[in-house]
């Protein structure tokens, strides 16, 4: 087991690596092979009354007159120790870990990211909760009850989550939950820290959503593990051996049926904390997502760059803990 967990820790770091060398290359190469000069990048620094000698200062202050290899290995190393930048006459110290600053407002981007951290964790681990629990157990529930009105009213409704777009039963929550029946006030983010219960209350209708749609799909991918697993030859010799039946269903046909579930589990909850980009412009929460949309919006480099970096993070965090898993729910993993 530790041999095997040395091996996803080191696969991991190398998968992070590759993300940072393709961001910067995406950030710095493309637009260069476009046409871009350096002063172009330079300017946005600057302003728009930038003079000649202030674009070559920002060039000599940023480094983006150096190779880009260097260019790259000061990246690195600003994220690790930080980083000393100048505009005009006063120096700003960049405290690792140091994605740059913002092109408009000249604000620290890594502060910036998180405070916004906190609003799409609370979004995305909310609502995984709520769509596992009720994915999974309606999948479940299905399976066993195969063919009857109570397996077809669950796959219709699923189809109905898989089809509808988070932007429509947002925005349909929001009608009617605020508008139609106001029992919310207004879906306004608040800190856990602050007040434990409106943090709750104001995010059940996003969470709901999210769940709606997710949760249909982990129904369907659970109900046909289950109809898979429950047809094998071990179930039989479980059942024969006079195990409860609960105990049939739950520690040798669903365990079975869950590697799949983790697997899809683990690329969307890492999407999802990486910026749950739909769902928080339907809600006006100011999250990730949304900060990383109004970046893209004002071409913001260092914002897109740092939102890019941290989600990649957060996704291959993720699938290292789904690896870390199978070894748990699969002891094959283990001996492989």
């Amino acid at each position: 087991m530790t041999a095997y967990l040395i091996r996803r820790l080191f696969a991991a770091v190398m998968l992070l690596v590759v993300v940072t060398a393709v961001t910067f290359a995406i950030f710095f190469l493309v637009p260069r092979l476009g046409g871009q000069s350096v002063d172009d990048l330079a300017v946005q620094y600057v302003g728009k009354d930038a003079n000649p000698e202030s674009v070559a200062a920002v060039k000599q202050n940023l480094g983006l007159d150096q190779p880009l290899i260097v260019q790259y290995f000061d990246f690195i190393k600003a994220i690790f120790v930080g980083a000393e930048y100048k505009f005009g006459p006063d120096a700003s110290e960049c405290s690792a870990p140091c994605f740059g600053y913002s092109f408009r407002s000249h604000i620290e981007v890594w502060p910036e990211i998180t405070q916004r951290i906190p609003v799409t964790l609370s979004l995305a681990v909310g609502a995984a909760v709520l769509w596992v629990i009720t994915g999974v157990t309606i999948g479940v529930i299905s399976a066993l009850k195969r063919g009857t009105f109570i397996d077809r009213l669950a796959m219709t409704v699923a189809l109905l989550g898989v089809s509808l777009p988070i932007f429509f039963t947002g925005l349909l929550g929001l009608a009617l939950f605020t508008s139609q029946w106001p029992i919310w006030e207004s879906v306004d983010y608040v800190p856990i820290t602050e007040d434990p219960g409106e943090w709750f209350w104001n995010l059940i209708i996003p969470w709901s959503s999210l769940a709606f749609l997710y949760s249909a799909l982990y129904a369907r991918l659970t109900r046909a593990g289950m109809l898979e697993t429950m047809g094998e030859d071990y179930i039989r010799t479980a059942r024969a051996k006079g195990l409860r039946e609960s105990k049939v269903v739950a520690k040798h046909g669903l365990r079975a049926a869950l590697t799949p579930i983790v697997t899809i589990f683990g690329m969307d909850f890492g999407l999802l904390v990486g910026g749950a980009i739909i769902t928080e412009q339907v809600f006006s929460l100011q999250g990730m997502g949304a900060y990383a949309v109004q970046a893209v919006k004002d071409s913001d480099l260092p914002i897109v760059m740092g939102v890019t970096l941290v989600a990649a993070f957060f996704i291959v965090f993720c699938n290292l803990i789904v690896d870390l898993l199978y070894a748990a729910i699969d002891p094959r993993v283990r001996y492989s």
